[in-house]
C-alpha cells in the first residue's frame, strides 16, 4: 500500500505567517488595553499613542529599545 504523501513544510514561511497574525491580533487588543500598551513599551516596543496599523508595524519588528527591568 502506498502512503500518502506529505507535502514539504517550510517552517520559516510559517514563522513569519504566525508573526504576522500574532502582530495583527496584537494591535487590535491595544486599542483596549492600556495594560498591554505598557507591557509591549517595557519589552522595548514603542506603541504609545501609536495607531493600530502604527502598532502592527511596530511589533512586526524586533524591539528598537532595551529591555526596562
Amino acid at each position: 500500500m502506498n502512503e500518502p504523501s506529505t507535502p514539504h513544510r517550510n517552517p520559516s514561511a510559517e514563522l513569519h505567517t504566525m508573526n504576522e497574525r500574532l502582530a495583527a491580533w496584537a494591535a487590535c487588543a491595544t486599542e483596549d488595553s492600556p495594560a498591554l500598551i505598557e507591557r509591549f513599551e517595557a519589552m522595548g516596543y514603542a506603541v504609545r499613542g501609536k495607531t493600530r496599523e502604527e502598532v502592527e508595524a511596530v511589533l512586526r519588528c524586533p524591539p528598537e529599545r532595551a529591555v526596562r527591568g
